[in-house]
């Protein structure tokens, strides 16, 4: 495979996020999502088949994982283990910048609950 290299602006973007899946650039064995996300805002109660490894780099977001609830700032590493029932939400003032590494070449999701209503 020859080398290749994207700007994030080239990604498909929706919810507050940039989405990389690897199957789409060759043999590339992960999936990430790239967000920025204003206060009060993540996503529904939700599962992977696989693990994913958030990166905080700015901002606070607070997760709930199973029935365990944890904050995490910038700077910070949350891993949720295969089949785990998480969610996260924007807990602090500013922008919650983070990078979620999903080990998948490609975006698997199941909801647990339904979507929030927007305005």
């Amino acid at each position: 495979m020859n080398c290749i290299i994207l700007h994030r602006d080239e990604l498909p973007y929706e919810r507050n996020s940039y989405l990389f899946q690897g199957y789409q650039y060759g043999d590339t064995n992960i999936t990430f999502l790239w967000l920025d996300m204003p206060p009060g805002t993540g996503p529904e109660l939700h599962k992977h088949p696989y693990e994913e490894v958030f990166v905080v780099q700015e901002g606070q977001v607070t997760f709930t994982i199973n029935s365990t609830t944890l904050v995490a700032e910038a700077g910070h590493i949350v891993i949720v283990p295969q089949g785990t029932p998480h969610k996260f939400i924007n807990s602090g003032n500013g922008p919650l910048k983070q990078i979620d590494i999903h080990l998948s070449p490609k975006f698997i999701i199941e909801y647990l609950e339904e979507p929030l209503a927007g305005p």
